[in-house]
């Protein structure tokens, strides 16, 4: 099924790419959602088995894959509409959905690969798919973002590539040479800690720029800005997920020998500059999509710092990538409504959404309460969580930095939210405003609520798999 999902999956976006006829594309992607949505079904019922020998039906994958999937029925029905409202070329519109159909399947491909370079492979077509997507405008700021994309994406999976070769001379110790994870999990004792040390850090900076953690955050928040808000929601979650599973499978070999807490050390010092560098950004932007952005960082920090505390921080950063997945999305397709309603993402210009989109204005006050982890939120929930691990493990006054910084985000955050949902704009032509359709934003309160209910009230299986994924790190 597997291949048969990969092959079909690329045959429809083939087709989409060279197919003008609108009618026949938008057949093509119903036909690709339902495909993902079987495809989905397929890996849940095949739980624990493995599939062209390079793919594992794990929980972790089984649960980022769940993630995707509803993620994915929202940003094909918003892409159409953005397609729709912009009147787009025939020829932009099956550029656009052939990328995004192979960023979604790239994307489902890499969660369940149990091997480090199938990751890598998969990792590298996502950055093609994407650099597509940040293209779509064709403008100059459009070819700027797509150019450092593909730049900084690009030594990225070179330093990755690069970790590869130096873990496969760590393996060459133990007299063995196959990179998967079951392999890797199997001699590990055996692994020369030198090259293996080296593997971590290239393998660990390398997909960062998928993360979106120090030091190669920027390259996903210029594509974020620049690639239609859609297509920007995929990047701010379910991308942002990969870059974890590539850092995750690989930190769980390592964490089971000599380096444990060297490779700690290295994530405690990266998860807290990206805390800290999202601080400083959220302070003083004045772009919302770019606001989304810095965001993200700070969550990815905090998601590696519930990884380096361990114990119930193992639990509460998987819990905290979904539930931000969920929001995160949720925030960008909210975007759509706010920019066709004041033409700018500056929020200078921007102000009184309330009164001029109600329901929209009320996922904007969800995202943002959401987004800073304040109850209800179930990302509270994770945090909370996190926290409780760097206590436990006696990380006090990383605790206390951290929670500092976490305030002035509040504050940063909370400032520029307000002033879109409650300040009126000095000046503003209403009778230009045009009249706000409540139902595009019952897409994300779905999402808000998911977020919620997972946090607050998770269901026995949900906790069951993420249980199951942590069992592999060391107690």
């Amino acid at each position: 099924m597997t291949a048969i999902y990969l092959i079909a999956a690329f045959v429809i976006a083939g087709t989409i790419f060279l197919n003008r006829n609108s009618f026949l594309n938008n057949l093509l992607v119903i036909l690709f959602g339902l495909l993902q949505i079987a495809f989905t079904i397929f890996a849940c019922y095949n739980y624990r088995t493995s599939s062209m020998v390079y793919f594992t039906f794990d929980s972790l994958g089984i649960l980022l894959l769940l993630t995707l999937t509803i993620i994915t029925v929202p940003a094909l029905i918003h892409s159409y509409i953005y397609i729709v409202r912009h009147e787009e070329t025939p020829q932009s519109r099956a550029i656009y959905f052939a990328a995004m159909v192979v960023l979604i399947t790239s994307i489902t491909a890499a969660y369940f690969a149990n091997h480090i370079a199938v990751i890598w492979i998969f990792a590298e077509m996502t950055t093609l798919a994407a650099s597509m997507l940040i293209y779509h405008h064709r403008n100059k700021l459009a070819l700027e973002g797509t150019w450092k994309y593909v730049f900084i994406c690009a030594i990225s999976i070179t330093f990755v590539f690069i970790g590869i070769l130096f873990l496969s001379l760590s393996l060459q110790h133990a007299g063995s040479d196959d990179l998967s994870f079951s392999n890797l999990m199997k001699y590990r004792d055996q692994l020369n800690p030198f090259w293996l040390r080296l593997a971590f850090l290239f393998i660990f900076t390398g997909f960062t720029a998928k993360l979106g953690l120090v030091p190669m955050y920027t390259a996903g928040i210029d594509a974020k800005d620049t690639a239609p808000a859609p297509a920007g929601a995929l990047f701010a979650s379910v991308l942002m997920n990969l870059g974890f599973v590539g850092i995750f499978r690989f930190y769980a070999i390592v964490a089971h020998t000599s380096l444990f807490h060297w490779a700690n050390l290295i994530i405690f010092i990266a998860a807290v500059l990206s805390v800290f560098v999202a601080t400083v950004y959220m302070t003083r932007v004045m772009n919302i999509k770019r606001m989304f952005a810095y965001s993200g960082i700070e969550h990815m920090g905090i998601v590696m710092l519930g990884i380096a505390a361990g114990g119930v921080g193992y639990y509460a950063a998987i819990l905290h990538i979904i539930l931000h997945a969920f929001v995160k999305s949720g925030l960008f397709f909210q975007f759509n409504q706010l920019y066709r309603t004041f033409q700018t993402k500056s929020i200078s210009h921007v102000g009184n959404y309330f009164k001029y989109n109600p329901a929209g204005a009320i996922v904007l006050l969800l995202g943002f309460i959401s987004a800073t982890a304040m109850p209800p939120s179930g990302m509270f929930v994770s945090e909370f969580l996190i926290f409780r691990a760097l206590f436990e493990g006696s990380h006090i006054v990383l605790l206390v930095i951290v929670l500092i910084l976490l305030t002035i985000v509040i504050w940063a955050f909370g400032k520029n939210i307000l002033k879109i949902l409650f300040l009126p704009v000095p000046g503003i032509d209403e009778s230009n405003i045009p009249k706000a359709n409540p139902w595009e934003s019952l897409t994300q309160y779905a999402l808000m609520f998911i977020a919620i209910w997972l946090g607050l009230n998770p269901p026995d299986v949900f906790v069951e798999l993420i249980q199951d994924a942590v069992k592999i790190l060391p107690a």
